[in-house]
């Protein structure tokens, strides 16, 4: 799977997913919705697991717009979903040449997460808080 390296965070919140197998058994997976205001335009979800943390880095407007309305281009998709129980969930689809992973989050969580990054950096600021000087010394570095 893709995934970045983790990063310093403001806003992180643990989170319980739920995945179904190919063998249609149901799995609970331990994971951390992050947000930092040094990176305004994403969020990460950093799966804990026996073997390391595994991080995934997409953008915050994804996760916004998929709580409401399927979206999503490329490897993340985000849409909402509701549970068997019947309880509202975000659907998150994560693929990359090593796979492929539907995961489902409860609804309640996700915006309780994304209510606390927008009291931090309002949609459509975040480009205020971005350090042009320090991206570019990034991007020339790697």
């Amino acid at each position: 799977m893709s995934g970045g390296r983790p990063t310093m965070t403001d806003v992180a919140i643990d989170l319980t997913v739920e995945c179904v197998d190919e063998r249609g058994i149901r799995h609970e997976i331990d994971s951390v919705l992050g947000y930092s205001v040094a990176d305004p335009f994403a969020v990460t979800m950093t799966f804990v697991t026996s073997d390391g943390d595994l991080v995934w880095t997409y953008g915050r407007d994804l996760l916004m717009r998929g709580v409401h309305s399927p979206t999503g281009d490329g490897d993340v998709h985000v849409s909402p979903a509701v549970s068997y129980t019947g309880q509202a969930m975000v659907g998150i689809e994560l693929s990359s040449p090593d796979g492929h992973l539907v995961l489902l989050a409860r609804a309640v969580d996700v915006e309780a997460f994304l209510a606390r990054t927008t009291a931090l950096v309002a949609p459509g600021r975040e480009s205020a808080h971005c350090d042009v000087d320090q991206l570019l010394s990034q991007l020339l570095a790697s």
